[in-house]
Parts: C-alpha cells; structure tokens; sequence
C-alpha cells in the first residue's frame, strides 16, 4: 500500500485522574490544569488531524483541551479503558487480597483471565482493535488524534509490533504523552511511545 494511504494515529493519554485504586470505566473528571503542558500537546500535534476520544470524561475533556480548531469526530465507546468489573474503584492491594491469584495473572500473564463482571486482556484489545479499524476505514490516509486510556493504547502497540501482551505491559503510557503509530496495512510501524512534550 502506499504511503498516501498510511493512516497516522496520535495516541494521547488523558490527563492524570489522582486516583489511587483501579479505574476503569468508571466516569471520572481529568485533572487538566497544566495549561502549558496542554498547549505543548496540541502544538506538537498536526494542524490537519481529526480529534476523536474515548466516551468517558476524562478523555472527552482532555481532547477539548488539546483539539484547538481541529474536527472532531464523534466519541467512540470502543475506546475506553480495559474494564475491570467490579475491581473498579477499589484499591490494589484490596484486589490482591481479595482474589490473589486470579489479579497475578492478570497482569502477570495477561489474556484470557477477566476480573469480575469485567473483561479479559485479549477482549479488550479486540474491542479496541475493532473501534480502531472502523474509524480507519472512514478516514483512510488522514492523521487522527486519538485521545484514550493506558490499556487501549497499549492494545494498539502490541497490535502494530507484533508482541504479546506481557511484553507490551513493560511499556509506560504516562498521562499526556504521546504515542505515534502509522498505520499502512499489512504492516504498522510503531515511530515512538510515551513521547512527553
């Protein structure tokens, strides 16, 4: 395929939520105010990209933040962060106590084990991957500012290098970074990850 056809993804993580347990789903506020930081994103970023964001407020309120007078396209459900059931909202090592086994092998060998009432590694990445693909198919060759979680971000590295989840896991998504992925199918090419401005 050629290179006018490559579609750039800008993946940037939501600004920092100050909580201390699992959040997931679970619809909390962004702390957004480093402006500088903020305007270093969006002036990092291409002047002729389209916005897009996970439903939930914190990347809602993060891609206003940094979307300047770029379009924005709808908020897509298929972004948001990994679902961690009823591990939402509690703090690590409460999970560690209540199910020890089962939250070691979630992180430890992620794919199949799923908190409950929540989903899987290998779920989740589907979720994403599919959302991904959709919105690439509407706007082939373009430039898309995704604003989105630490999990979803991190399912769309592994997709594009190839690896597997645990070595994926080894990567840092920090808040307001950002992460490059060209997208030109069959072959993706990861530019650069966790890129802080």
């Amino acid at each position: 395929m050629s290179l006018l056809h490559t579609t750039t993804w800008h993946w940037v993580r939501h600004g920092p939520t100050h909580q201390k347990t699992f959040v997931g789903w679970r619809d909390v506020p962004a702390d957004l105010s480093d402006a500088d930081q903020l305007k270093r994103v969006c002036d990092a970023l291409p002047e002729d990209a389209l916005v897009i964001s996970s439903d939930l407020m914190r990347c809602i309120d993060t891609a206003d933040a940094v979307a300047a007078n770029r379009q924005r396209l709808p908020h897509a459900a298929g972004l948001r962060e990994l679902h961690f059931g009823s591990w939402d909202g509690v703090h690590f090592s409460d999970i560690s106590d209540r199910h020890p086994t089962l939250s070691r092998t979630y992180w430890e060998t992620p794919g199949d084990a799923t908190p409950p009432g929540g989903e899987s590694w290998n779920d989740a990445a589907h979720r994403v991957h599919t959302a991904v693909q959709h919105i690439a198919q509407q706007n082939p060759g373009r430039h898309i500012i995704a604003v989105a979680h630490f999990g979803a971000i991190l399912t769309q590295v592994q997709q594009a290098m190839g690896i597997s989840a645990q070595q994926v896991l080894g990567h840092k998504i920090d808040n307001l970074s950002v992460t490059t992925i060209d997208w030109t199918r069959p072959q993706d090419r990861v530019t650069r990850i966790n890129h802080l401005l």
